[in-house]
């Protein structure tokens, strides 16, 4: 009987062994999903409030530059394009192009005082640019709670666990190659009303 027990004993222990040190590293993993998940709710949050704000913002340009009809129709499907992408890669790149649009739309304003000078229109801008620095942060929170759940996953015994359950490792939100130049804008054809 003891030479039957020694063996299984020895069993039970190395079973107990790995049971302690895959169990806290499965549950560090769902704990790191969770809290990048989380993250990205944020950036999401912050996308859907500047996706908010750019109707009101693009009907208080609408009545001081009626001639510039391009711009605001690349605003609006910029914002479309933002509303339609799903995954990180596809909400950075409508994102590159929204910003695009944006700073198109801020030229725009330089060359109608009086729209600069409305009230309403400075509301929405101090929200817009209030909203733009919440972004930055929510995005570069994200980014490094991405960066903490990819070490996870590719480092051991995490990428065993990782590999056994399907974690997989997650998109960083990043901008799209070229977004670091200011777009050309040209308004020399341009009249002013």
């Amino acid at each position: 009987m003891k030479k039957v027990l020694g063996p299984i004993g020895i069993i039970i222990i190395i079973l107990v062994l790995l049971a302690l040190l895959f169990i806290p590293k499965y549950n560090s993993l769902v704990t790191a999903e969770e809290s990048v998940d989380s993250k990205w709710a944020q950036v999401e949050n912050q996308l859907q409030r500047r996706y908010d704000l750019i109707p009101n913002l693009v009907e208080s340009v609408k009545g001081y530059a009626k001639h510039e009809q391009d711009i605001i129709a690349s605003i609006s499907e910029a914002r479309s394009q933002m509303g339609n992408a799903r995954s990180p890669e596809e909400q950075a790149v409508a994102n590159d192009a929204l910003n695009g649009a944006l700073s198109r739309l801020l030229v725009v304003v330089e060359n109608y005082p009086n729209l600069k000078a409305d009230a309403n229109f400075r509301q929405l801008m101090d929200e817009l640019a209030g909203t733009e620095n919440r972004l930055a942060v929510a995005r570069e929170d994200y980014n490094n709670e991405v960066q903490t759940f990819n070490k996870n996953v590719k480092r051991f015994p995490g990428n065993l666990i990782a590999g056994m359950f399907g974690f997989e490792q997650k998109e960083y939100f990043k901008a799209t190659a070229g977004s670091e130049k200011a777009p050309s804008i040209d308004f020399s054809n341009s009249g002013k009303q």
